[in-house]
């Protein structure tokens, strides 16, 4: 797909629903009883493998209207799969079904598209195992396919190694089916929407500091579930809005949890004009209008703490590092490794095609902003984010770019371009 420069942006945009959310809304709804309505769920393709997986194991789930109603069996309801479940391109629901498979009475392989299959799933064996799962890798490479056979689990206290919501979220979800307490201790709070949602479906979950802990066998009850808009989506019209001159973009109903918020706080430290307007809260979630306009932006230091905020939205606070003055730092973010491509050398490949001073790191990378950009050959490498990342780099550049696999943005936001486009009308 061609991309060509583009002098200002302006107008409303309402991005699609969060992808975290939608997952998780799938997977609780079905181990609810009665009927979950959710509103603003994401058709992207990752959420719609939860719903395929769901299905398969005996979930009614169907689309009336603007809702997707889940009929749920309960927490012991589901049933063995007659086929393989395949999680396509998600991680998420790769990870999180594992914990909620291995504590039913399950039989199944699951498996995912090439990418999947190269993606660590270590992360999750070694808590599921500690938990008593009978969960393996078919090909011995701690990769799916996983083969589960699922029963009754054992309760733990899990000191993870990584801060990531995706190992918090299935060891929690294992704990639904355990003879006790389990609990989840992360070296810095990852993204909560997990102990959240289970929350309002009726568990009982606990959050101090840096470990989330969840009783078993709580009876879930169907909820009503309005899905904010994704923030991660939001990103990419976050960072168009500041680096493309004479633009003012109004964001409207953006989820800001504050476990995911960091890209508003990297683009502020970069000097971004940015108003939270209309705030509120949606579903348990804190939600707001932004409004963006353009901005001289320089560079920062991204780190610490901030990073399990911003994961997924590091390509885009690359690319508007790189339309800043002075140096970018981004650091302690080795997570981008293990992606859905390796977004370290994926970014700093298609920066410097660019023309951009850019160099890779070990966790992260450093760049020196300020060089004018120019038109190239953008690999998306396959990774939805990488595409949206350089669609929007394209849109201040010296030339055209042509993102190759364009369309794989439908992972996450099947309208992307179109909305995009609209802003330049």
């Amino acid at each position: 797909m061609q991309i060509q420069p583009v002098n200002s942006l302006r107008g409303t945009v309402r991005i699609p629903g969060d992808k975290s959310i939608s997952h998780r809304a799938i997977m609780l709804g079905s181990l609810a009883h009665g009927t979950t309505e959710i509103t603003n769920f994401l058709e992207g393709a990752d959420c719609l493998s939860t719903i395929d997986c769901f299905r398969k194991m005996g979930i009614g789930i169907e689309r009336t209207g603007d809702h997707i109603l889940v009929h749920g069996k309960g927490l012991h309801g589901l049933s063995s799969p007659a086929c393989v479940l395949d999680a396509g391109n998600s991680g998420t629901t790769t990870r999180l079904i594992s914990g909620i498979l291995s504590g039913s009475d399950i039989d199944c392989t699951l498996t995912g598209d090439a990418s999947i299959q190269t993606r660590p799933m270590g992360r999750i064996l070694t808590p599921l195992r500690q938990m008593g799962a009978d969960i393996s890798s078919v090909n011995g490479n701690n990769c799916a396919p996983l083969s589960i056979h699922g029963h009754r689990l054992h309760a733990i206290h899990y000191n993870s190694p990584v801060a990531s919501a995706q190992v918090k979220s299935c060891v929690l979800l294992a704990g639904l089916f355990a003879d006790g307490v389990t609990s989840v201790t992360e070296p810095v709070l990852s993204r909560n929407h997990s102990e959240l949602m289970l929350r309002g479906f009726g568990a009982h979950v606990t959050s101090e500091g840096v470990t989330a802990s969840i009783e078993p066998e709580p009876t879930l009850q169907a909820q009503k579930i309005q899905v904010p808009g994704d923030i991660s989506s939001a990103a990419y019209f976050i960072a168009a809005g500041l680096i493309v001159p004479d633009s003012e973009i109004l964001i409207e109903n953006v989820g800001v949890n504050p476990t995911r918020d960091g890209i508003l706080k990297v683009a502020l430290a970069m000097g971004g004009d940015i108003t939270k307007l209309n705030p509120r809260t949606v579903s348990g979630e804190p939600v707001c209008d932004l409004l963006v306009r353009s901005s001289t932006l320089h560079g920062t230091v991204v780190d610490g703490d901030l990073i399990p905020t911003l994961i997924d939205e590091i390509p885009m606070i690359a690319v508007m590092a790189a339309y800043a003055t002075g140096t970018t730092v981004i650091r302690d973010a080795a997570e981008l490794k293990v992606k859905e491509t390796d977004r370290i050398m994926s970014v700093t490949t298609n920066l410097a095609s660019m023309g951009a001073d850019v160099t890779a790191t070990d966790d992260g990378m450093v760049i020196h902003g300020g060089r004018p950009l120019h038109g190239a050959s953008i690999n998306s490498y396959l990774d939805h984010r990488i595409a949206m990342a350089f669609a929007v780099a394209a849109l201040s550049s010296e030339g055209s770019n042509n993102i190759q696999d364009a369309e794989i943005v439908n992972i996450s936001y099947p309208g992307f371009y179109e909305d995009l486009a609209d802003l330049t009308r």
